[in-house]
């Protein structure tokens, strides 16, 4: 059935591709979908880790400090945190493959662009491209997953997508270590290339149809604006403390988050329904179960490349193999995490993968410089058997608790929080290192310095962590879609 409500087309049993789910067309359709997004999935947070590994080579190169270093990471995370939520919503109303194929284009483009930079400002200012992109495949490639797979199917569909990231997180370090090892820094982002081209190829071959159940409902350019403009404060605010610049963005982000929220309250086509978090409580905390865990767990991997390249003396490419732990671990388990939360309760796993986490942090606050490899790697696994129980059964969760029509800005929420977190993870490491190590390229006599920062970052990250069992366990049963009911003036979400 299909009720107009105003301006907005309202499409509860169909899109506009939704041949009978149970003929051979559809079941193709699926596969073709899950195979782009796998696609997707993976290049993006290939490209993350591997750049990570790679940071020691690049500060080499243009002579960087930990901070500016931290920044090659933190302006790619910004970019995609300011345009997650706008083009989730973009795409609820003017089409998600079509958002999806201009994003794999862009990241594309990006990545070449980054084998030909020249200077610190510009690699930094292509990273921000590159984020942009990043986000209009994540504000829709879990979106996309969820129009075509239905209740029954999601979780495994998701959690093989899910697995497609970790098996980038996987083999970016890794792989990126040899390839900076052996071909230099630049031949990790050149990689993203042809795998960015096979996805453009599929989606304008053999992808048809697309998905807008929000077609014709005006996008809230104002609203968007003003939410950038807040995520931009809030980050670079938190990436200047202790000093009073950052103090005062900080609270100027958090005025314009409030601001943001009334209003999103009075407008009719907001990008953002507040009353997916006022009036979902599974849907919020949910989220907020993400953000703190991804806040937790982000900069784990950068710290410890550090660690491993500086105090303990080893190469890129060896680095990278000891952190592919961790990810190898995820990838195993997320698929089964996606299974399982067809079938049992997934706040309960979830929150037993927090706790995982949890665990693996807390046992980080005691490494050295004399901390064995074979501690480190077991830390990482635990990490990863925690965070791959935690993802997949957490994303089931968010996605099926929204109405169709909302997919899209339910897929940039739960991007965000993801964001967000990674942005706040890495911001945090950056606060520790400007107070307790200082604006100063890392060296044996700063060894000290640069341990103690990471036994401060772990604490409060174990924190995080015990904190977010807690939301996990109190968002309640998951159950059908909570429909709401005046959004705004215009908007009736019905079944």
């Amino acid at each position: 059935m299909v009720k107009k409500v105003g301006n907005i087309v309202s499409s509860s049993d169909v899109s506009d591709s939704s041949p009978n789910p149970s003929t051979s067309a559809q079941k193709t359709e699926k596969q073709i979908v899950l195979m782009i997004a796998i696609l997707a999935g993976f290049i993006t947070p290939f490209d993350g880790s591997a750049v990570n590994i790679a940071l020691p080579t690049l500060g080499a190169e243009f002579h960087m400090d930990a901070i500016s270093l931290s920044w090659i990471a933190t302006a790619y995370l910004l970019s995609s945190a300011i345009f997650l939520v706008p083009f989730g919503k973009i795409a609820d109303i003017y089409g998600r493959k079509k958002v999806f194929l201009y994003g794999i284009t862009i990241f594309s483009l990006a990545s070449l662009a980054m084998t030909m930079v020249p200077s610190t400002e510009m690699l930094i200012t292509i990273r921000v491209v590159q984020g942009l992109g990043s986000a209009m495949i994540f504000g829709t490639g879990v979106a996309i997953v969820t129009s075509v797979y239905p209740p029954g199917e999601r979780g495994k569909a998701l959690g093989i997508y899910i697995t497609s990231v970790y098996i980038g997180l996987s083999t970016g370090p890794f792989l990126g270590g040899i390839m900076t090892q052996h071909f230099g820094w630049r031949s990790i982002f050149f990689v993203n290339v042809p795998i960015g081209l096979l996805a453009i190829v599929l989606i304008l071959w053999k992808l048809k149809g697309e998905w807008a159940e929000c077609r014709g409902e005006k996008f809230d350019l104002t609203g968007s604006l003003i939410y950038g403009l807040s995520v931009v404060a809030v980050m670079y605010g938190f990436s200047l403390l202790p000093d009073i610049e950052g103090a005062f963005l900080l609270a100027a982000g958090i005025i314009g988050s409030i601001f943001f929220i009334l209003y999103e309250k009075r407008i009719c086509s907001p990008v953002l329904d507040m009353n997916l978090l006022t009036k979902n409580r599974v849907f919020a905390l949910s989220n907020l179960s993400a953000l703190i865990n991804y806040s937790a767990t982000y900069a784990v991997t950068f710290l410890l490349s550090l660690d491993l390249q500086y105090t303990k003396g080893f190469t890129a490419e060896h680095a990278g193999f000891i952190l592919i732990a961790q990810p190898v671990f995820q990838a195993m388990v997320s698929p089964l995490a996606g299974r399982l939360s067809d079938r049992i309760e997934p706040r309960l796993i979830a929150s037993t993968g927090m706790a995982l986490t949890a665990i693996g942090l807390f046992f980080l606050t005691f490494i050295s410089e004399t901390t064995p490899i074979w501690y480190m790697i077991c830390i990482l696994i635990v990490l990863g058997i925690g965070f791959g129980l935690f993802s997949s059964p957490n994303t089931n969760v968010i996605m099926s608790s929204v109405d169709k029509r909302f997919y899209g800005v339910a897929s940039g929420m739960n991007g965000t929080m993801r964001l967000l977190g990674q942005m706040l993870s890495m911001g945090i490491a950056m606060m520790i290192f400007a107070v307790v190590t200082g604006p100063v390229e890392i060296t044996p006599e700063y060894f000290p310095q640069f341990v103690a920062s990471l036994h401060y970052a772990f604490i409060l990250f174990t924190i995080f962590c015990i904190v977010g069992i807690f939301m996990s366990l109190v968002r309640g049963k998951t159950l059908p879609p909570t429909h709401l009911v005046e959004s705004g003036s215009c908007i009736n979400a019905d079944k």
